[in-house]
């Protein structure tokens, strides 16, 4: 069981206290939290990519980067590279970059992303959101597989006749995850290719995305592949604190504030603190509290799902530095041991 974190680097005014936090400030906390998550035994750590100004990370691969080189042993991924977006040869060259740097530790997790901004920025139609998708993930299989492109172009790729792809990475090859959102046919696109999965999970009772997980290892197993060996991880927002009343009073105004502002542009109703105290109990998406009641939320959710990678959202909108801190240091010294102890 891997365990790790990721977060989006959310910047702004905080309406509860009037404090800015600018970019010039987020993105070196970015590389401590890092650092620290390194030194304090997590897995894995996560930044997502976003082209909106309530968010520092634009280009996760840089701020990873510089992680790359003050940290040892943390899996350093995208959550997620807009692969629809982006040009596969690009995205495949700064991540074997990354994986030079730091020596085989990188990842790259795409999605079809559930923000849109990146789809006009960069010149493309949103009505070809899934078939961007689709033909920018093949040509970057393909890269993956030989450092020889020899791509025959599709609808909204370019032709390669037969031409290397630099640098190569130190892993034999770049590990490459898909994100899901709950979307069955990505859930299907990632079993039939025989590829890790992502689930994210930010609302709702978490038992009732149990069938994706099913249907992605019957759609792994009716492709040929090993369900048993393909990876899958589960993405939750939470947090953890000394008490499940101070991670309360530390995560909820956040989490609520970023849905409550993410919710007005898509026509949900605002959320309240104790609407995300609510979800944070037993059968619910947030995964809060102490750390023997989160470690007790990951191994329930295990015993359901059967994962093998366990990430959490702590760092949601404008919480103190110190706090995350905090939160991670608690989260790789006394949940993650337990869990693995649990499990071995």
């Amino acid at each position: 069981m891997e365990l790790g974190l990721y977060t989006f680097g959310d910047v702004g005014s905080s309406a509860a206290t009037g404090r800015t936090v600018t970019p010039a400030e987020r993105i070196p906390q970015l590389v401590e939290e890092i650092v620290l998550a390194d030194e304090a035994g997590l897995d894995v750590f996560g930044l997502g990519e976003h082209h909106r100004p309530d968010y520092a990370v634009s280009a996760p691969v840089v701020v990873l980067a510089a992680a790359a080189s003050r940290t040892k042993r943390i899996r350093l991924t995208s959550a997620v590279t807009v692969l629809s977006s982006d040009d596969p040869i690009r995205v495949h060259q700064q991540f074997a970059t990354l994986d030079n740097l730091s020596d085989g530790r990188a990842e790259i997790m795409v999605g079809r992303g559930s923000f849109i901004e990146s789809f006009p920025l960069f010149g493309y139609d949103l009505a070809d959101y899934d078939a961007l998708f689709a033909e920018k993930l093949d040509m970057l299989l393909a890269i993956r597989e030989s450092e020889i492109l020899d791509w025959p172009g599709t609808a909204h790729t370019h032709p390669v006749p037969r031409r290397g792809v630099w640098p190569r990475p130190v892993q034999a090859r770049l590990p490459l995850w898909i994100a899901s959102g709950g979307t069955p046919g990505s859930v299907v696109r990632a079993g039939r290719r025989g590829l890790p999965l992502a689930l994210a999970i930010i609302g709702g009772q978490p038992r009732r995305f149990a069938p994706l997980y099913d249907l992605y290892r019957r759609s792994a197993a009716g492709a040929g592949h090993d369900p048993a060996r393909l990876p899958t991880s589960l993405n939750v927002h939470g947090f953890v604190a000394e008490t499940r009343q101070k991670a309360l009073e530390i995560f909820a105004p956040a989490q609520a504030g970023v849905m409550s502002r993410i919710g007005a542009e898509r026509g949900w109703p605002p959320v309240s603190p104790a609407d995300v105290a609510a979800a944070s109990g037993p059968e619910g998406a947030v995964f809060l509290g102490s750390p023997s009641e989160v470690v007790d939320r990951i191994l329930a959710a295990h015993e359901l799902f059967g994962f093998s990678r366990f990430v959490l959202q702590m760092a949601i909108g404008l919480i103190d530095h110190p706090e995350v801190m905090r939160a991670i240091e608690l989260f790789g010294t006394r949940v993650a041991p337990e869990v693995r102890k649990a499990l071995s």
